[in-house]
């Protein structure tokens, strides 16, 4: 699965949002702190701290968005959305080859949730940075996404049956 989702997020909630995310009081870590033993080898970027009110505030915004945007129900047919995490990538970092979490704790209440289906909402505009596709790794071989911002692509999270049979 390989799906791409136009016009998420509004203009003005992108405004909104990468403004927020701007500000020098945005409260960045290591985005380690998310990964598993294996992800945390190849991950190099800043993540908003996932228990921060500005994270909470975000999310709220990015999941009524999805609740109700009928592509990205159609596509997914989700039961529960784990929240989004917010992760930025400054010159020289990435997030090399890992197989994302199958489940996921959900911050701050215990529960746990299966994800099946990951998906990255593009937040910046393709043309103000260099590099930087989404690169996935599937039964269909690599492909990639670089999309507009406020568009979404989802995929499949599932590993791969054998080592070296996806792309």
């Amino acid at each position: 699965m390989f799906v791409q989702i136009p016009q998420v997020l509004t203009s003005d909630q992108l405004i909104a949002i990468r403004a927020a995310l701007d500000r020098d009081t945005a409260p960045w870590v290591d985005g380690r702190v998310t990964a598993g033993h294996q992800g945390a080898l190849v991950k190099s970027n800043q993540q908003l701290e996932e228990g921060s009110p500005l994270a909470s505030e975000l999310r709220a915004v990015i999941i009524a968005q999805l609740e109700r945007h009928a592509p990205f129900i159609s596509a997914t047919l989700p039961h529960r959305l784990y929240p989004p995490m917010f992760n930025r990538y400054d010159t020289g970092m990435q997030f090399g080859t890992h197989v994302d979490g199958a489940i996921r704790q959900i911050p701050g209440s215990g529960q746990k949730i299966r994800t099946d289906l990951s998906a990255t909402l593009f937040l910046t505009s393709p043309e103000s940075y260099d590099g930087g596709e989404l690169v996935i790794h599937s039964d269909f071989g690599g492909q990639q996404a670089k999309l507009a911002a406020g568009d979404l692509i989802v995929y499949s999270a599932r590993r791969c049956p054998s080592p070296g049979h996806c792309g």
